[in-house]
């Protein structure tokens, strides 16, 4: 394949037809622009991601300016936290800038304005200019103050500058068209008068602009060449334009604004108004808690720049609206730490377990790594005894043949040491168990060389010594909401979907010594339980870990379980079309299997080629690999293998599926391979060897019709 640039979105196409019709690449400037009223959110980082990659991809320099028109709301503790989000995600911006430096300019604009006919006070109320607007299909009605004279229109607005109007008395309007079709172009108000304190420019200013006039005026003033904002943005473009080209300098150069669809999470609030209302109601403990949507929140509840950057990236860059399923954020975070995290031994709902024929004195340490899968990922001392935790859960004195721990009579091994094979229990006066009684095999700790640590049971159990654990608080947390889209029913408050179990605090866990000084922030996974991380509460004392996410996601049984729907109907999310494919892997009826394949099918509409893609780089389970394959093979999605990245990443994929052991994987890989021709080439050699000695008649008879 001949080598082809990676695919653009649609901001960085506008901006290479740009640079193909003239404009110096050296005039490329970009800006990220919040308002200092609240601290960012995850929705804010795919801006952040977006503007700063601009300036990564095309080495431009980019602007880092509050646009801080609004004294009522803004305050110098926002500035800060957005500011330390920004370089927490590892952005540098060139300029640090405000919109409250150019107050003076935007006055002399506006003076000037004034004195050109084109801006008038007007002394009416904000209900009686809201009425005289009209509406999109009727046109608005002239101010009876639009033909003040200039002087009088001076005056007065000196007037409402100097302090001496009160609020609500004036606003100053530019005069444009009450007749437009855009109703953001009938006579918009420029200034307001508020008596409020700012938190640079203190009291010297009892007037404000408004954010529209501010918005184009400050991207001209710092030259900056796309001004990339949200879709809400975009019926306001012809206004941007209007007061830019009133005001700038022929020979500069004229800003571009453009507009993406904003990120839209599922079961999580993104207005920082109610955002705000869940810290004043103490809904939540403030802006970091790490249940809160805030990029503060997430870096508290163990979220990781690296997994932020990568959810903005594969969500991509969109035109229209949509909601993102927040799985595929939840995946982020797994897939990063999967990687990075070292994995040790934490007991939350703790059982006491008595090895009887270990000797009473004799203490043991075991070399346990930090990971198996990956190398050079060190290792750490875990010390072993005859007293240890294992999870309560993890017993039970009768259990069926599906329950793979431990049970009266039944064998276990414990993570990185000895089988151990349970033979009584002990209960208090209620019959409840407080003790488990069992041997071990002497001969079978993990590692040693020996047969009997060859030998294997089913299940493995993670545990800490009695005599050695730390105590620690765990703090479990959830999604905040029940509800999918919590503030889009008109008929209720969305307060009224907050989850009751979106924390669970652990006071009395125990976890392995080695984590005895863990540094706030470090993020480790708790074998079988979870990715945890050490919160800022935690004191040389009193060890605190937050859950970042559970290794398994347990909504997608809740919302089925809730909603009552079987599995072959359309599923709605990446999570729901794994749950699927591990249902088609144990499934043996026909009818079951064709269900669940239309629903894979059928879910993939909702699955962007750039999602997929990186599900792809991180499957490693047979499941994994079926939900990818079924969803490369639907109709619905739309591909483009012309990126040798892209190409390179999904042919690897198929060999390796197509080597797998799982008949289920290598069908669909075979299928896959005759859905994309493309890849058949690269693999036809062992596609030939397939069709004459694979074992699965379906298969053979798949190549038959490919080869």
């Amino acid at each position: 394949m001949s080598e082809e640039k990676k695919s653009l979105n649609f901001i960085e196409q506008i901006i290479e037809d740009d640079l193909a019709n003239g404009l110096d690449k050296k005039q490329l400037r970009f800006r990220f622009p919040p308002e200092p009223n609240g601290y960012l959110h995850i929705g804010h980082a795919a801006s952040i991601c977006l503007n700063f990659g601009l300036g990564l991809k095309y080495d431009a320099p980019v602007n880092l300016r509050f646009d801080d028109t609004n004294p009522e709301k803004e305050e110098q503790e926002y500035v800060d936290a957005i500011k330390k989000d920004i370089q927490w995600l590892g952005f540098k911006w060139d300029k640090e800038l405000y919109s409250s430096n150019y107050f003076d300019t935007l006055y002399e604009w506006a003076i000037k304005m004034i004195n050109e006919g084109k801006a008038y006070v007007d002394d009416q109320t904000s209900e009686q200019i809201r009425a005289q607007k009209g509406t999109p299909t009727e046109p608005g009605v002239n101010s009876p103050y639009r033909d003040r004279s200039v002087s009088e229109n001076l005056e007065l607005f000196e007037k409402m500058k100097s302090g001496e109007s009160p609020e609500g008395s004036h606003v100053l309007r530019a005069k444009i068209d009450m007749k437009h079709v855009n109703m953001h172009m009938r006579d918009p108000i420029m200034y307001r008068i508020m008596h409020k304190e700012h938190h640079r420019t203190g009291t010297t200013w009892k007037i404000y602009p408004m954010y529209d006039w501010t918005h184009g005026e400050s991207d001209y003033i710092e030259q900056i060449s796309h001004s990339i904002c949200t879709l809400e943005f975009k019926s306001h473009r012809d206004l941007y334009d209007w007061y830019v080209d009133e005001i700038r300098n022929p020979n500069k150069l004229r800003p571009k604004q453009r507009e993406f669809a904003r990120r839209n999470l599922s079961y999580t609030i993104m207005s920082k108004r109610k955002l705000l209302k869940l810290v004043e109601g103490s809904h939540v403990s403030g802006w970091d808690d790490p249940r809160m949507p805030t990029i503060s929140g997430l870096r508290r509840r163990g979220y990781t720049a690296n997994a932020i950057k990568n959810f903005s990236d594969v969500s991509g860059i969109s035109k229209r609206d949509n909601v993102t399923d927040v799985a595929l954020l939840e995946h982020c975070i797994k897939d990063d730490l999967n990687k990075t995290a070292p994995r040790v031994l934490a007991v939350l709902n703790p059982l006491k377990l008595v090895i009887t024929n270990y000797p009473d004195a004799k203490e043991e340490i075991i070399n346990a790594s930090y990971n198996d899968y990956v190398e050079n990922s060190g290792s750490r001392k875990v010390p072993f005894s005859k007293e240890i935790y294992i999870e309560q859960e993890d017993f039970r004195e009768e259990a069926n043949k599906k329950f793979f721990r431990l049970k009266l009579h039944g064998e276990v091994r414990l993570k990185n040491a000895y089988i151990i094979k349970a033979n009584s229990v002990v209960k208090d006066e209620n019959g409840k168990i407080t003790e488990v009684h069992c041997t071990y095999d002497e001969a079978s700790l993990s590692g040693s060389g020996t047969e009997a640590s060859k030998r294997k049971v089913k299940g493995t159990l993670h545990w800490v010594s009695i005599k050695h654990a730390v105590k620690a608080e765990v703090r479990l947390y959830d999604r905040l909401f029940v509800d999918e889209a919590p503030d889009a029913h008109k008929d209720k408050d969305f307060l009224d979907f907050i989850n009751p179990n979106s924390l669970t605090v652990i006071e009395n866990a125990f976890v392995e010594p080695s984590l005895k000084n863990a540094k706030i922030g470090a993020n480790f996974q708790f074998q079988r339980l979870g990715y945890f991380n050490v919160d800022n509460d935690t004191t040389p004392e009193h060890l605190v870990f937050n859950r970042t996410v559970a290794l398994k996601d347990s909504w997608t049984k809740k919302e089925n379980k809730n909603q009552a729907k079987p599995v072959s109907k359309v599923a709605s999310n990446i999570t729901d079309i794994m749950t699927a494919a591990g249902k088609y892997l144990k499934s043996r009826e026909e009818n079951e299997r064709q269900s669940l394949i239309a629903s894979i099918f059928e879910s993939s509409k909702k699955v962007s080629l750039d999602s997929l893609l990186h599900l792809i780089k991180s499957a490693n389970s047979n499941k994994e690999f079926l939900a990818c394959l079924m969803m490369l093979n639907s109709q619905n999605i739309k591909t483009d293998f012309s990126d040798k990245e892209n190409f390179e990443l999904v042919n690897k994929f198929i060999g390796t599926a197509l080597n797998m052991k799982n008949s289920y994987v290598r069908f669909q890989a075979v299928d896959c391979v005759g859905r994309y021709p493309i890849f058949k080439e690269n693999h036809l050699d062992l596609l030939k060897v397939m069709a004459v000695e694979d074992k699965n008649t379906h298969i053979i008879e798949r190549l038959k019709e490919y080869l």
